[in-house]
């Protein structure tokens, strides 16, 4: 088996237990009614899960290791902003999850296979899962496709590769980066330093945040 194949394999074995909303992720502006769902990996059984794609393409798909959609918007302009994680097991590879990811790829659309949608949110949470998006009205009767707003990515790398990497090179505003054991290590995605390095992707960390809005 191939070392990035070995890389991917272990890394998504451990995001099936990380939960609903990226950990470190904080709640929402108020006002702000958008609803977090992990799309991949999703449960062993499961096979029918969420992908991206470019606009007219039927056959190229990109699907990270792990995969959270967070839908937000109305039923007549939807959208939805994504976080992912992809393991690097060699440069190479890194430079091809990089290029699915760039930043000309302002066309990017996130697609819910319909027996998804139709299936429950988790274990804990019987709800279907187009219920819980806020989205849809009526049950679907077919995939719902949505135009992604934003992008955020962390790939993890080998120890070796992520410091001469880190050494040499200046991420895109949607990139991060992290060495592969601060995946899966022990406390998995407990870990306080794994939960505030995901805590930096959030769009409201560009924002100044106070309790009050003064006059200039």
């Amino acid at each position: 088996m191939p070392i990035a194949t070995s890389m991917d394999a272990i890394v998504r074995q451990k995001l099936r237990s990380w939960p609903q909303q990226p950990p470190g992720l904080a709640d929402p502006a108020k006002g702000a009614r958008r609803a977090w769902m992990k799309a991949r990996p999703g449960m062993a059984d499961e096979f029918d899960h969420p992908f991206l794609k470019m606009p007219g393409s039927n056959r190229l798909r990109t699907v990270p290791d792990g995969l959270w959609l967070c839908f937000g918007g109305v039923e007549r302009d939807p959208y939805v902003d994504i976080f992912a994680i992809e393991a690097c097991g060699s440069f190479q590879n890194l430079l091809d999850k990089r290029s699915r990811f760039a930043p000309s790829m302002h066309s990017l659309l996130a697609v819910c296979p319909l027996e998804w949608l139709r299936g429950t949110v988790s274990s804990a949470n019987s709800m279907q899962r187009w219920r819980y998006t806020g989205l849809l009205p009526n049950e679907p009767t077919m995939p719902l496709t949505l135009p992604v707003r934003d992008i955020r990515v962390m790939y993890a790398l080998r120890s070796r590769h992520y410091e001469v990497f880190s050494s040499s090179h200046v991420p895109h505003a949607h990139e991060f980066f992290a060495p592969i054991n601060a995946l899966i290590g022990a406390e998995g995605w407990q870990h306080p330093q794994l939960r505030s390095f995901i805590a930096r992707t959030s769009a409201r960390a560009n924002f100044w945040e106070f309790e009050s809005v003064s006059a200039a």
